[in-house]
């Protein structure tokens, strides 16, 4: 209270708790991942972006235990490794589903069907942007881009493309995730749950059937089809 004006309310600091460690067995599994992941690098610190996908493979979305375990493991304050994970849109901040489902609502795939997919999934699935399905199945957000404006209108379930969208399509492809069903993305290996998919992406191998193989389809092929049949026209290139 302050003494020149008594009556005045205190200001009360509302400070959280420090995260829980991770128990000692998953903290020992953990910290064997993270020494591999760090010795690829001649600075330690710039393991951080894999050691984020590391613990958010841990828990579904990148934690304040997962983050004080980044820091601790490369010298760095919470801060700092906040300051990363809170930048990058593919670390999640709330709990994921088993399937992260993005679609793509940037120009060309929004007026190709883009807004009215994701419209069609939020009322079928009852939950708007960020949010996860009472099932916990399937959580979903509208992205900026997919880079795959070739076969707009794109989504992507746990990074693995879905070509040529319709609101029909993607509500069967939500229906049969939910269900529990084997979905094989248009291009790609076979679906893994989103924690898989993060351990993947923390560097670790892809033994996916089919996850090294493929090859650009035609639609991603036409403007180079048409630079060669134009240079050919003219008598070679220009």
């Amino acid at each position: 209270m302050n003494a020149e004006n008594p009556t005045s309310t205190p200001i009360l600091l509302s400070l959280s708790a420090r995260p829980e460690p991770y128990p000692p067995h998953v903290r020992e599994r953990l910290e064997l991942d993270a020494k591999e992941i760090i010795t690829r690098y001649p600075h330690p610190r710039s393991a951080l972006l894999p050691l984020l996908h590391l613990v958010q493979a841990e828990e579904g979305y990148v934690t304040g235990t997962g983050i004080d375990f980044c820091a601790d493991h490369l010298n760095l304050t919470g801060a700092e490794v906040t300051a990363v994970a809170t930048f990058y849109s593919m670390y999640r901040r709330t709990p994921t589903g088993d399937y992260h489902v993005g679609v793509c609502t940037n120009t060309l795939c929004a007026i190709l069907g883009g807004d009215a997919i994701y419209e069609a999934l939020q009322q079928h699935l009852d939950v708007k942007h960020g949010e996860t399905t009472s099932d916990g199945a399937i959580t979903l957000e509208h992205i900026e881009c997919n880079a795959a404006c070739d076969y707009a209108p794109v989504m992507m379930v746990n990074w693995e493309f879905f070509d040529n969208q319709t609101p029909e399509s993607a509500l069967a492809i939500a229906d049969a995730l939910r269900a529990g069903h084997q979905v094989r993305p248009t291009r790609g290996a076979p679906l893994c749950t989103f924690r898989e998919t993060a351990r993947i992406l923390a560097g670790f191998p892809d033994e996916r059937p089919g996850a090294l193989e493929g090859a650009p389809g035609a639609p991603t092929l036409v403007g180079l089809e048409a630079a060669a049949a134009e240079d050919d026209s003219a008598g070679g290139p220009r």
